[in-house]
């Protein structure tokens, strides 16, 4: 009796290597997606073709104690009453049209308080920037 042998037509492929990279792959994406966090608040960042042309930015903060504090560029923040914050980005404005308003408003204090400052920018047709501290 003669043994036949088959002859393979076509080459076959092993697709073990391929499944192990495909795990790897999924592995990889399932781990790195966990570190991105997902802002919950979208914050309008003034945007800027070269570094050193960043637009001028005025600030307004309020801290825990409702004390307010403006400033306009590298200027140092000064403590204001808070019927003295519109006359102030006005004044900056007239200095500075392109200028963005950046609110720093402590987490503890009441909501309100910052849409009063949000109703200024409003009412002024400010562009206001609201900012928030890193997770």
């Amino acid at each position: 009796m003669a043994i036949k042998r088959r002859h393979k037509t076509s080459a076959e492929f092993s697709m073990a290597s391929m499944t192990d990279m495909i795990f790897l792959l999924l592995i990889f994406f399932m781990i790195t997606s966990t570190v991105v966090v997902p802002n919950a608040i979208k914050v309008l960042l003034p945007q800027s073709r070269q570094q050193t042309s960043a637009k001028p930015l005025t600030r307004v903060t309020i801290d825990k104690n409702l004390n307010y504090y403006v400033g306009f560029g590298k200027d140092k923040d000064v403590q204001v009453s808070f019927e003295d914050i519109t006359p102030f980005l006005q004044k900056s404005y007239t200095q500075e049209p392109d200028m963005y308003v950046a609110l720093y408003a402590d987490e503890t204090i009441p909501y309100a308080e910052v849409v009063k400052v949000l109703d200024i920018a409003n009412q002024n047709n400010f562009k206001m920037i609201l900012v928030t501290r890193p997770q």
